[in-house]
């Protein structure tokens, strides 16, 4: 793996000057790997982790189970496809077990992500059933700890 992709996955983010000095590397070398892996397609954007309690966010979150028929040509790749196109539709992963795909959908409240899995999800060919699962809240995401300290309820309170 790239070193300048491992420190990215590894860090927080950095300019350009700041990979150089840590890597040991120099700026230019830093800006040609960065490139690279962009045309590449292996670095395929740059994404916050966002704290939806802290900052305000409006938006209800679902993590969809789709159970699908694979297509004769196409397998689960097409049907997967197609399903990703969709707005609603966060991230898109094919699973093992007892459903196909794991989708990760949004939308503005819990009836536009109902309308979306029953009307748009649902209708797409070659899906069978879905079930839908609403994220209450969030604990932890891509290795952040959304809880601050006095908010850790493994811990039992202690008295004196």
């Amino acid at each position: 793996m790239s070193s300048v992709l491992q420190l990215l996955l590894e860090g927080e983010r950095l300019d350009t000057a700041q990979m150089a000095q840590v890597l040991g590397l120099s700026e230019s070398d830093i800006a040609v790997e960065l490139k690279r892996l962009e045309a590449e397609e292996i670095l395929l954007g740059w994404r916050p982790v966002l704290n939806p309690e802290r900052a305000q966010e409006n938006i209800v979150r679902a993590v969809i189970e789709v159970k699908i028929s694979p297509e004769r040509d196409g397998g689960f790749d097409r049907l997967a496809a197609r399903i990703s196109q969709f707005d609603s539709v966060e991230s898109c992963y094919l699973m093992s077990g007892s459903y196909d795909l794991l989708v990760f959908a949004t939308g503005a409240d819990l009836r536009d992500v109902a309308t979306f899995v029953s009307e748009r999800l649902a209708s797409v060919e070659g899906v069978l059933s879905t079930a839908t699962h609403f994220m209450l809240r969030a604990y932890k995401e891509q290795g952040h700890l959304f809880l601050s300290p006095n908010e850790d309820s493994d811990k039992p309170a202690v008295s004196a």
